[in-house]
């Protein structure tokens, strides 16, 4: 049985290749590929989605929702996004210039969304890669939104191992605080998969070379996508491998028994100096417990099945 599924994403590399283990996995319907401000502005992000499923070109086209404007980052954010673009390439693409035309029947990305859900209740697993500035809108336009979706799962948040943007918050989080604390504040059912889970993945040149080296224009893709990441991996970080964050949210779709997780509470810091955009993870039970422990946190992954996992979808024959 086929998942129908929507990934809502700020491009880097790390959203490509999720998008592209969206694309290749038989076992998921990608009905549409929303696109967030995040890393880049709402126009770029726009672009390098239209951009990615053009380089693509899947047999089957998802729909395309267009990014809508985020308020300024923070100084923390800024500096973030400067990394970032040396790690990613200015398109978000590495090395790739691609040109595309305006998008036919542009549709806002939260508009995308809320269409979705209503025309597909309760089939849709919603996954998200960058902050939830998105999901956030989509509330606004239906209140009933995620009560509409099938699953919901949010890569993003920090716990014990500290954040990537300060030292305590994680990056989808800080960049739009409120949104997150938003979505998070509801009581449906969700997946968490926070750096600490994630920081230890990685595709070593070893593993990449197997991706890219089956037919068809996805695994094309790949090949001018991973040298890439990993050369600048190397060469800004001092870090041997592709990170493999973003494609564990699809896994987790497709291949749940990779995963462990606990149920806690979850809730978003947003006016803190020091811990704007720190997720605060409440475990306490009893009488002392605060809050709905509605948030599934991942808290291990099996790195060699998730590997194998890609592995089985790109040396594949792909058409």
């Amino acid at each position: 049985m086929t998942r129908k599924l929507v990934l809502d994403l700020d491009p880097g590399i790390g959203d490509a290749l999720a998008a592209l283990v969206a694309l290749a996995d038989p076992q998921i319907e990608l009905l549409a590929l929303t696109a967030t401000a995040g890393t880049t502005s709402a126009a770029a992000a726009t672009q390098a989605v239209q951009a990615l499923v053009q380089l693509a070109d899947p047999p089957r086209w998802p729909r395309i929702g267009a990014a809508i404007e985020a308020d300024p980052p923070d100084l923390a954010c800024e500096e973030f996004m400067r990394l970032q673009a040396e790690l990613q390439g200015p398109s978000g693409l590495g090395e790739l210039r691609p040109t595309v035309p305006e998008l036919h029947s542009r549709r806002e990305s939260p508009r995308l969304l809320v269409e979705l859900v209503r025309e597909f209740p309760h089939e849709v697993t919603l996954v998200t890669l960058g902050p939830l500035t998105n999901l956030a809108a989509a509330c606004d336009r239906a209140p009933e939104f995620l009560s509409l979706l099938a699953g919901l799962v949010i890569v993003g948040g920090a716990g014990r191992e500290g954040g990537d943007v300060t030292a305590t918050a994680e990056f989808n989080m800080a960049r739009d605080p409120a949104a997150a604390r938003r979505v998070l504040a509801t009581d449906e059912v969700r997946t968490l998969i926070p750096l600490d889970a994630t920081s230890p993945l990685g595709l070593t040149s070893e593993d990449c070379q197997l991706l890219m080296a089956g037919p068809g224009p996805l695994c094309e893709l790949l090949r001018k996508l991973l040298p890439f990441s990993l050369r600048q991996h190397h060469d800004v970080l001092g870090v041997e491998c592709v990170p493999i964050r973003e494609a564990a949210a699809i896994a987790l779709v497709s291949r749940p028994y990779l995963f462990q997780s606990s149920r806690v509470a979850v809730e978003v810091e947003v006016a803190g100096e020091l811990t704007r955009g720190m997720t605060v993870f409440d475990q306490r039970t009893g009488p002392l417990a605060h809050g709905t422990a509605n948030t599934n946190v991942v808290t291990e992954i099996d790195e060699a099945g998730l590997v194998a996992y890609l592995s089985s979808l790109f040396t594949a024959k792909l058409a």
